[in-house]
């Protein structure tokens, strides 16, 4: 696929350390969660970070199958992503799940059901989540 716009964060610490972002905009204290046997101190995570990402990408794709199909989308609307962490059941390490809530304020609900299923198929982290999608890991 061509590649139309490509971008660098890194994180030192792990879980409890600093991400940034190439450009410096995104600059995050990281922090484990009292629920992962953290302190709860003030900072964010990976998961959360995931789903402000993924929220953010599917309302994206939402407003483009919205124009493409002439429905107008409030500036109110709203996109929740609720991302959970646990052990996976085969043993081998962690998995997650994540949940997307849509908010179309003054939209039919049958039109919002249509418009948020046709962004879950334009939206790639969507893609990514239902696919195989291959992650290459180089160790430099």
């Amino acid at each position: 696929m061509p590649i139309l716009y490509t971008t660098k964060a890194s994180a030192t610490g792990g879980r409890a350390g600093r991400a940034v972002s190439e450009n410096g905009v995104l600059d995050v204290t990281l922090t484990v969660p009292k629920e992962l046997g953290g302190d709860g101190a003030t900072g964010t995570n990976p998961e959360q970070l995931f789903a402000a990402g993924y929220s953010a990408c599917f309302l994206g794709a939402l407003k483009f199958v919205a124009g493409k199909e002439k429905v107008k989308i409030p500036e109110e609307t709203t996109v929740s992503a609720t991302v959970g962490i646990g052990p996976r059941e085969d043993g081998g390490g962690f998995g997650i799940e994540v949940a997307l809530t849509v908010n179309i304020p003054g939209v039919d609900k049958a039109t919002a059901e249509k418009l948020a299923a046709a962004a879950h198929i334009v939206c790639p982290y969507s893609h990514a989540m239902r696919t195989s999608t291959e992650v290459p890991v180089t160790v430099a």
